[in-house]
């Protein structure tokens, strides 16, 4: 049974699903949010609903992925045998319910934000992943909408700034175009290309935070995401093996708490800003025991 346990908790891939909280946190701070204990119950239910949207849709990419991953991935969780298909889609199953029943008990616009997630979710595993033009916007909607859901703290906020989602839809779509070479290696152009988008949203980034009145505590953090992806991103674009993109995409993902830590500071909460960026090594310490990409 621990066994088992264990081999499900590979397929949540929770380093990744500390990322989803943060893109809820950044979410309610756009909007207007200022945290505090009187407000616990939104906090843990959008909390709840995300990272249990998150796991749930994992889970099911690697169900879709288990014949392919007999051959490429053999040794995760799914074709190893250390958890049969069924207790999977049972248990993804199970994640994505209580990720919509969270979200509907905040709210019916969180509810339905949370039903758009799994549908993005569920078809990109399913198909998604396959197209070459709307796999990667398909995959950065997944994100887009789970900044939404932290948006949907307060329903004006959904549509004041809603069209923010955008930049954290261009960051995702990057990331998977990234690692499509994860296994045979990729494109330079390709990259190049993903590193113009990070470079587009970062710049948009920036935008904002001068826009909101604060730049200066935004920069950071923005300055710090960059650097760290760019590092990555350059040493891929001269060596595109499966190694150096996979390191790419890795760093893209965990880092993408720094992303969000700066959409935190827009709302002048330096200290949430400190807490969000004290989950990145956290992130990254699950990230050394579970796979990330």
């Amino acid at each position: 049974m621990k066994a088992k346990i264990k081999a499900f908790i590979e397929l949540m891939r929770p380093a990744n699903v500390v990322t989803s909280l943060t893109d809820v946190l950044a979410g309610m701070s756009i909007v207007g949010f200022i945290f505090n204990f009187l407000e616990i119950n939104s906090i843990l239910l959008l909390g709840i609903s995300t990272m249990c949207l998150y796991a749930g849709g994992v889970v099911f990419n690697d169900v879709f992925d288990h014949d392919l991953d007999k051959i490429e991935r053999p040794e995760r969780a799914l074709p190893s045998g250390r958890i049969l298909k069924s207790e999977a889609i049972l248990g993804g199953t199970l994640l994505l319910s209580i990720g919509i029943f969270c979200a509907f008990w905040h709210s019916s616009l969180s509810g339905f934000i949370a039903i758009i997630i799994s549908i993005c979710a569920l078809f990109y595993d399913w198909k998604g992943k396959h197209m070459s033009i709307f796999g990667p916007i398909n995959m950065g909607l997944c994100r887009a909408f789970n900044l939404l859901l932290g948006m949907s703290m307060y329903e004006i906020g959904v549509f004041n700034y809603g069209y923010l989602i955008i930049i954290p839809l261009i960051y995702i779509a990057a990331i998977t175009l990234v690692s499509r070479g994860e296994v045979h290696g990729g494109n330079p152009k390709t990259l190049l290309f993903a590193l113009f988008l990070f470079l587009t949203v970062h710049i948009c980034q920036i935008y904002f935070a001068y826009t909101f009145g604060h730049l200066l505590l935004a920069l950071p953090f923005i300055v710090t995401h960059f650097y760290l992806i760019f590092s990555k991103i350059i040493v891929a674009i001269k060596s595109p093996i499966g190694q150096n993109i996979g390191k790419t995409v890795k760093i893209g993902v965990l880092t993408l708490i720094l992303m969000n830590a700066a959409w935190v500071s827009l709302s002048g909460q330096w200290e949430m800003a400190i807490f969000v960026v004290l989950l990145l090594p956290v992130s990254i310490l699950l990230g050394k025991k579970f796979a990330v990409t």
